[in-house]
C-alpha cells in the first residue's frame, strides 16, 4: 500500500503543478473599459467559436486537470 500511496502523491503532485501552469495560461476574463460602457463582444465570430481555439481547449484541460486532482485527494485522504 505505501507504494501505491507513493506513486498517487507522485501523479497528485505532477497534477497540481500542471494544473497552475495551465490556469496561468488562460487569458483574462476582464474586458477593460469595454465593459463600463455596456459594450459586448457576444455576437462576433471569435466568441462563437471559442470552444475550437486554443483557449477553449485550455479551458477543458483545466476542467479535466481539476476532476483528477479531486479524485486523487479524495482517494489519498482515505484511510486504509
Amino acid at each position: 500500500m505505501d507504494i501505491l500511496r507513493t506513486v498517487l502523491s507522485i501523479i497528485f503532485a505532477i497534477d497540481c503543478v500542471a494544473l497552475v501552469v495551465v490556469v496561468l495560461m488562460q487569458e483574462g476574463k476582464d474586458r477593460g473599459l469595454g465593459a463600463l460602457a455596456g459594450v459586448s463582444n457576444t455576437d462576433t465570430y471569435w466568441s462563437k467559436n471559442k470552444g475550437r481555439s486554443r483557449e477553449g481547449k485550455l479551458k477543458r484541460i483545466t476542467c479535466a486537470l481539476a476532476v483528477i486532482f479531486v479524485v486523487l485527494a479524495v482517494v489519498l485522504n482515505v484511510k486504509f
